[in-house]
């Protein structure tokens, strides 16, 4: 997979936002790179809803396994600090 694009600033908590490009061409958009207590991490996408309370709540709209999820931040935490246009097989 490959950073196809990203956005660096600072928004509350987020730092960056960013897309990927799988090896197949699949484009998923919205992934972001927030501040947490120990320290960076990529948040997946997500959409504001409605809990069962009726209290707003994002929920994530993207869900990978684990072992894809730490390349994906690896991969995203070193683009962050480096250049762009990186990719991982």
């Amino acid at each position: 997979m490959k950073i196809e694009r990203m956005n660096k600033g600072s928004w509350g908590k987020v730092r960056a936002f960013f897309d990927i490009r799988t090896q197949e061409g699949l484009v998923v958009k919205g992934f972001k790179i927030m501040e947490g207590i120990n320290g960076l991490f990529v948040s997946m996408p997500s959409q504001k809803g409605k809990n069962q309370q009726g209290e707003d709540e994002w929920f994530d709209t993207v869900w990978i396994e684990k072992e894809l999820r730490d390349q994906l931040n690896q991969l995203a935490l070193d683009t962050y600090g480096g250049d762009f246009g990186e990719t991982l097989s």
